[in-house]
């Protein structure tokens, strides 16, 4: 890490201003060599106004930002051009400073700077890409638990009574003589493992319930053709995103959608109506919506109420009554001629009845309303979930052995084996290459 790195921070494209950060080593002398005045003696933390030089051309008139390290960012030298924002200007400024010493960034790594220089954990690192990429209030608060810290203290906690355990064991294998130490029988170390596996159980449970408030719900509307799949799409994005005709088959591949109710996401996924066709394009569609039903969290099954059930409608009920799902009798302005044999809501997409209905029940379904508003403080990631699984996994091993009489120095190497997962998860411990994985889904320049 000893080369300078440079990017454009602030989104390409035109606007009052444009952010180049610069970091590393070489930095304040870089920017000493491109500004109108020399800043290689500049206090750290201040704004500097001046132009930025191409030689004796003039690039534009900025303000510069020093901060030395360690109080930045990265921990090292960092520097910030506030610039006038257009594309030409920022890239300009952006070859100046490559001329003179800077290399250009890779995506995400001043924030890998941040987390190899010991500024951040891997959450926090996680927290900084949800946090750019949060896209409604309830996920914004979530980021923040991670870059504040406390979804680190809550591993931490997990950790501590681990490594207390663990320190209690190896006195009394290394020390058994002494009789002032506690002794760690296997029921001890099974009631602390068993109060160790319920708060993972509980991490766990409360992260899978509340993902959905990062990443969303995957929401299919399935159902045979002409039922309204792609008007009741319409109708809930409000625009006229998908084609509507009456000719059947119309749908060849999926459409999608999003809506925002009480807060969460909702992707939608208008899919090929489901029957059998000899049409190779249509085939290849329908191929695609059995693979969004299986994928799904919700499935909005589609019945036309104006006509009577149909075979492929009930092999539909069939096909996805273990599935979480909310049944839909559309077209409820004409008359009904459908048996309501499963519980759903009438609506019509031409007139908009029942609509309501439905996003309520949307909602109500997941029990959104009971943890949208409360802690924030959990996992976020299925690299975070699925360590804590496994740790979760080895816990309930433990158990398993203590039952069955084995050696205290064996549980021991276990106890080590759920520590290691814990420290992969705040990144104590990591593999290069999940490293390098992790921050190139990153933007360049954060």
């Amino acid at each position: 890490m000893d080369e300078t790195i440079v990017a454009i921070s602030s989104a390409l494209g035109e606007g009052a201003i444009s952010i180049i950060r610069m970091s590393g080593k070489g930095a304040i002398k870089i920017i000493s060599f491109v500004f109108s005045k020399n800043l290689s003696n500049a206090k750290s933390h201040t704004i500097n106004y001046g132009y930025i030089m191409d030689g004796e051309e003039i690039i534009d008139e900025v303000l510069v930002t020093i901060m030395r390290a360690p109080k930045t960012y990265t921990k090292e030298d960092v520097v910030e051009i506030n610039s006038h924002g257009s594309i030409a200007t920022a890239n300009k400024i952006l070859e100046v400073l490559l001329n003179n010493g800077a290399r250009r960034a890779e995506p995400g790594e001043f924030t890998k700077r941040a987390f190899l220089n010991g500024r951040i954990d891997l959450i926090q690192a996680e927290g900084v890409m949800d946090t750019i990429n949060a896209e409604t209030e309830q996920a914004r608060k979530a980021a923040v638990q991670e870059i504040t810290g406390n979804v680190t203290k809550m591993i931490e906690e997990l950790r501590k009574m681990l490594l207390v355990l663990l320190s209690n064991i190896e006195v009394n294998i290394d020390y058994p003589e002494y009789e002032d130490i506690e002794i760690v029988t296997r029921k001890k170390i099974e009631k602390e493992i068993k109060q160790i596996e319920k708060k993972i159980y509980n991490i766990i449970e409360e992260s899978e319930n509340k993902k959905i408030i990062k990443e969303g719900i995957k929401v299919a509307i399935v159902g045979n053709p002409n039922v309204g799949k792609s008007s009741l799409l319409n109708t809930l994005i409000g625009e006229e995103k998908a084609i509507v005709t009456h000719k059947a088959g119309t749908t060849r591949d999926i459409v999608e959608g999003r809506i925002l109710i009480n807060g969460i996401i909702f992707n939608l996924y208008d899919t090929a109506g489901i029957r059998e066709s000899q049409d190779i394009v249509e085939k290849k569609g329908i191929i695609k919506s059995k693979e969004k039903i299986k994928d799904a969290d919700l499935i909005i099954l589609v019945l036309d109420s104006s006509r009577k059930l149909s075979v492929a409608d009930k092999k539909l009920l069939e096909e996805t009554k273990n599935k979480k799902r909310i049944i839909v009798y559309n077209k409820k302005d004409k008359e009904n001629k459908i048996d309501n044999i499963c519980k759903g809501i009438y609506l019509s997409t031409k007139t908009k009845e029942g609509i309501k209905e439905l996003k309520n029940e949307m909602t109500n379904i997941f029990n959104i309303g009971s943890f949208i508003n409360k802690d924030f403080t959990y996992l976020s990631t299925a690299r975070q979930i699925n360590l804590l699984k496994e740790a979760q996994k080895i816990s309930k091993e433990i158990l398993k052995t203590i039952k069955e009489n084995i050696e205290i120095d064996m549980i021991e190497i276990d106890i080590k084996l759920i520590i290691e997962k814990l420290d992969e998860i705040i990144g104590k411990s990591y593999k290069e290459e999940l490293i390098e994985e992790l921050f190139n889904q990153f933007c360049i320049g954060k």
